[in-house]
């Protein structure tokens, strides 16, 4: 079994999918059929697009990440490539990788291109510049040269809260974790948020003049814990993958021929000048042991029976627990509709 080390804290990353001879609780258990699922899915997203939502095609932001690219081959079989639009939308802070990945994931599936380079609007916007005014609240002397991102507390060996902290990085690569005032929290968080408002913008623009419907990429994990921007990343006409476990989203991204890069990429936010991984943005461990823990919450499974799936203590278990229920409440609102006084019954 392989061993990831996150916070200082070796965690064990379950081996490849293998049943077990007693049938007991394991990584086999997210065992997809990966045929019939994408035939499955792509049936769903051609009734959705042509006869519910009356479109001619789809618009797909396309980010080089695991969960975009299974999106957009999805759609790409369901509709046809000519019917999808992918869209990569890239600013200063972006990992070049992102941009080179996405036109490897187009061509592979045949898909028109649209690069829309949103650095200018969100310079024009206040994004940059509102930001870091919040963190020189911290760091006074942060500025050209400096780089940053915002890591949370491992749940494992917290104090069972959500602390997030601000990393920077000053021009001669040293680096400071700091703890953030709430203000200072919010106001980074607000002014970053600018950047997935401003790509789903951009996908909107793209859907309205080609009479597009406008797919959304988040996969189970991300959907149940609110990782994504309200009107922002989490604005979308469908959302084709939020039922499936990240683990499941991979072995369709084998089974659609998805290049072997993408799918060795690690899973990133590409937000924060600094490389940043999900794990350290948000979720407690690594996607493998998130999706365990999360289909044993789901499915009523002990603790006890989770640990044994995952190389965790039972204990261990419940704090991932604990920290799932936390933030399906903290974020539950991202999923309202806007609230009414009273319902129009005519709609």
């Amino acid at each position: 079994m392989r061993v990831a080390t996150i916070e200082n804290a070796d965690v064990p990353v379950p081996p490849s999918p293998a049943v077990s001879e007693d049938g007991e609780f394991s990584p086999a258990t997210l065992r997809l059929d990966a045929e019939t699922e994408a035939q499955r899915i792509a049936a769903a997203i051609r009734e959705q697009v042509t006869r519910r939502l009356r479109r001619r095609g789809v618009v797909v932001g396309l980010s080089g990440g695991i969960d975009s690219s299974v999106t957009a081959a999805l759609c790409a079989r369901a509709l046809g490539p000519q019917n999808v639009l992918a869209v990569l939308m890239p600013e200063k802070d972006s990992d070049c990788e992102s941009l080179r990945l996405g036109h490897l994931v187009a061509d592979r599936f045949g898909l028109r291109t649209v690069t829309e380079d949103i650095e200018p609007t969100l310079t024009a916007a206040g994004c940059y510049e509102r930001r870091d005014a919040r963190i020189r609240k911290l760091v006074p002397e942060f500025g050209p040269g400096w780089a940053c991102k915002v890591v949370i507390a491992n749940a494992l060996h917290g104090s069972g809260y959500n602390i997030t902290f601000l990393v920077v990085q000053a021009p001669d690569g040293t680096q400071r974790k700091l703890r953030m005032p709430l203000d200072v929290y919010l106001g980074i968080v607000a002014a970053t948020n600018m950047k997935q408002r401003t790509r789903k913008q951009i996908e909107y623009y793209h859907a309205d003049r080609l009479n597009y419907a406008v797919a959304g990429t988040p996969n189970r994990l991300e959907y149940d814990q609110g990782f994504f921007v309200k009107n922002g990343d989490g604005a979308a006409d469908l959302k084709p993958i939020a039922h499936l476990y990240k683990s499941q989203v991979y072995q369709l991204a084998a089974h659609l021929g998805v290049p072997e890069e993408v799918r060795r990429r690690p899973p990133t936010t590409d937000t924060w000048s600094l490389a940043q991984t999900q794990e350290e943005f948000y979720f407690s461990l690594p996607y493998p042991l998130m999706d365990l823990c999360l289909y044993g919450l789901n499915n009523g499974l002990s603790a006890a029976a989770v640990g044994r799936a995952t190389g965790l203590t039972a204990e261990q278990v419940e704090r991932v627990w604990r920290d799932i229920e936390a933030k399906r409440r903290a974020t539950r609102y991202l999923h309202e509709a806007p609230l009414l006084v009273e319902p129009v019954l005519e709609i």
